[in-house]
């Protein structure tokens, strides 16, 4: 019987250290370089080397400014500052490989409609179909005052903004033009299979056409992270790839169990099933020759985790003000149950460890809340193994504690390991994000979601 296959994306973000706080000073990480093409284009060629579905680029276009009511605790300790764009080295990178993906996080609270749809298909001819889009909705209050907001939205707001916002970017890229619009006779387009999509709703009017003709794959693959209950929806809804965390060892696989039974339910509701999603958890390998040598090395990392940097991720994250909080008093006693609540997650990791405030800071610091694997490149593909053919995840966004290190080593010891397993490919089959995702000759968006269902209303243009 021929075993499930898992997915791996390289996750990080254009910024400096951006997913463990204040590792931008151990000695070997190279995030400083992140200005830089020559920083992209080699993480590019490991991950290809890897045979990684793709680079998953994580982005927020605001800064962490709850803790201490001020920005400049990350500034200080490069708490995802700086930010640079993550859409901008993509060609880059795709010149320099030929079968790697690129997912791109972009903001359906900020960015028009009419803008994402240009530079996202603009990319996904460029790179030949390996554009995906990682939809989000934005929580940092810092991003909407900056983009001319007097404040964040409310969190179902954003949703029913970010439904109307897909309805717009669906007619654009599946509508607007024909696949046989470009006739290349007298006329290079007939303009009678290219339609304006003349959308008027409550959040956006959208009259024009598409600016570019479809590409590859039209739709580039969409991932969504949504967690509460109004986003997991949307993500059922919408999303082809579904980040999520295991950031407990001890419940990992029946969280995922639980998590896939629910999103089942979801799903059916859109008249979709679980094989059209591909549930993608992140984790953090650590290898080392031994485990022993592989624990030792996140004692060593840990060392390097700054305190207050952690808590200023941690209050962004929470929207809690965590310099409020004794670092020294233990989780129980914490006088607000909301706030303790915030911590279940890592306290639960070792149950016979009782935590305090600062050691659930620094443990958010270096995980960011996923899962640590540490140990040897064997016992790395074990864990991988279990949590995909037990627990039902696709496939991993593998994140980076020290850049490159953490991606070169995976794909120079445990990708060969996964693959002497006949659990992860050998080479590429296809040559789009999609093909990637759901198999060969499947470039487009499934018959059955939702996006092939979104209609131009209205008098076709002639």
């Amino acid at each position: 019987m021929t075993k499930k296959q898992i997915h791996l994306n390289g996750f990080t973000q254009n910024s400096v250290s951006p997913h463990a706080t204040g590792l931008w000073r151990y000695p070997t990480h190279q995030g400083d370089e992140h200005g830089s093409l020559a920083y992209w284009t080699k993480l590019a060629k490991t991950l290809e080397r890897g045979k990684f579905d793709a680079l998953f680029l994580a982005d927020v276009i605001g800064v962490y400014d709850v803790y201490q009511g001020s920005a400049n605790t990350a500034i200080a300790q490069a708490v995802q500052v700086p930010a640079h764009d993550p859409l901008l080295a993509v060609s880059a990178m795709a010149a320099a490989t030929d079968k790697l993906g690129f997912a791109i996080t972009a903001s359906a609270t900020y960015i028009p409609p009419y803008q994402l749809a240009r530079q996202y298909s603009t990319l996904d001819h460029l790179t030949n179909g390996r554009i995906g889009w990682n939809i989000v909705t934005s929580y940092l209050e810092s991003e909407a005052v900056n983009l001319g907001l007097a404040g964040l939205i409310e969190h179902d707001e954003r949703y029913d903004r970010a439904e109307e916002y897909l309805d717009v970017v669906y007619k654009l890229w599946e509508e607007s033009w024909a696949d046989d619009a470009i006739e290349k006779t007298t006329h290079y387009a007939n303009p009678n299979k290219v339609q304006p999509i003349k959308h008027k709703g409550k959040y956006f009017n959208v009259p024009g056409i598409q600016l570019v003709e479809p590409s590859k794959q039209r739709t580039p693959f969409l991932f969504q992270a949504g967690a509460s209950s109004r986003g997991l929806d949307f993500a059922a809804k919408h999303a082809e790839g579904i980040f999520t965390n295991t950031q407990n060892p001890k419940n990992a696989v029946a969280d995922l169990q639980a998590f896939i039974a629910d999103l089942t339910v979801r799903l059916e509701k859109f008249g979709r099933k679980r094989e059209d999603v591909k549930v993608i958890p992140a984790v953090i390998p650590v290898v080392g020759a031994t485990r022993e040598e592989a624990l030792a090395k996140v004692e060593d990392y840990k060392r390097y985790v700054d305190y207050d940097g952690a808590a200023a991720l941690l209050s962004g994250h929470s929207g809690i003000d965590f310099s409020t909080l004794d670092p020294d008093q233990y989780i129980e006693e914490l006088p607000s149950q909301a706030m303790q609540s915030r911590f279940n997650n890592y306290t639960s990791t070792d149950p016979n460890h009782r935590w305090t405030v600062r050691d659930a800071v620094v443990y958010h610091g270096l995980t960011n809340g996923s899962e640590i694997i540490a140990g040897t490149a064997e016992q790395i593909a074990d864990r991988l193994e279990v949590l995909s053919q037990q627990g039902g995840a696709d496939g991993f966004n593998i994140r980076q504690l020290i850049s490159p290190t953490t991606f070169e080593e995976f794909v120079d010891e445990v990708v060969p390991v996964l693959q002497a397993r006949g659990i992860y490919r050998t080479d590429y089959e296809g040559t789009t994000l999609r093909e990637h995702y759901l198999g060969k000759g499947q470039s487009r968006l499934q018959a059955n979601h939702y996006g092939k269902t979104v209609r131009i209303r209205g008098e076709v243009h002639v």
